[in-house]
């Protein structure tokens, strides 16, 4: 069998946005149908990051899945360039050392194992993961099992990136340095992001824009323009006064 070459994850062309308007979804539960979703919109133009903020139920991951793809909405309309998720658990498979599982999306379009690691390998250097290539998942940090869960989603090849939560369940001290890390990522290799985050600061620290959502139904209830230069110190007082505002707008008093 002759392989079709391995592509190198894509540079953004200028199509790759995500335009979501006045989206509702709902599910039929138990006790009755709940509203995730009603009357969401949001665009994310190519090449930008976008981050969305809201309260825990929200409908956020819903949004993510509708923008990959994953399911439909049942009113408005969802136009994305093909997208690659990367959910809140790293999901690694825990039998695969983490070059296998860096290379998972390349091995699910029929690559070989060894072509889906020798695509992988230089990535995993760039991601300071050189020597642990053969590494089972228990045996790596938290923030080495995230990188190699964003290298696998950056190895899908699509120009969206939806990241639901990516660092949530890293400690203070590592979801800070993958918050940089993450910013130096995406600089050397620009991609459409819409980045799912409870976390507010963190949100303006990465993204060029802000949505912030109402409880569910979750709609978009603020917009905020970020503006700043990067890198960006998180004690800068434009950081600080954006970061108020969109705790104003999820209606926390502080």
């Amino acid at each position: 069998m002759i392989e079709a070459p391995v592509k190198e994850p894509v540079a953004l062309d200028g199509s790759g946005g995500v335009t979501v308007q006045d989206v509702s979804r709902t599910f039929a539960t138990r006790r009755g149908e709940v509203s995730a979703l009603a009357g969401m919109s949001l665009r994310a133009r190519p090449g930008e990051i976008v981050a969305v903020v809201g309260p825990s139920g929200c409908g956020k991951t819903t949004l993510l899945e509708l923008i990959c793809g994953l399911q439909p909405p049942d009113s408005g309309s969802v136009s994305s360039a093909p997208a690659a998720l990367m959910p809140q658990r790293d999901l690694l498979l825990p039998w695969l050392s983490a070059i296998d599982n860096a290379g998972l999306a390349l091995r699910a379009r029929g690559i070989s194992r060894s072509r889906a690691r020798a695509a992988a390998a230089p990535w995993l250097e760039r991601f300071g993961l050189e020597g642990f290539e053969r590494a089972r998942p228990a045996t790596l940090s938290g923030g080495m099992r995230q990188r190699i869960s964003f290298l696998r989603t950056l190895l899908a090849g699509k120009p969206v990136l939806a990241l639901d939560e990516p660092f949530a369940a890293l400690d203070a001290i590592t979801r800070l340095q993958m918050q940089g890390w993450l910013a130096n990522v995406l600089a050397s290799e620009p991609r459409t992001v819409v980045l799912v985050t409870h976390d507010v600061e963190e949100a303006v620290m990465l993204a060029d824009r802000v949505i912030v959502m109402c409880a569910r139904p979750g709609r978009a209830v603020a917009e905020i323009e970020v503006g700043l230069a990067r890198p960006r110190h998180r004690t800068d007082s434009a950081v600080v006064a954006l970061r108020e505002q969109a705790l104003k707008a999820l209606g926390v008093e502080r």
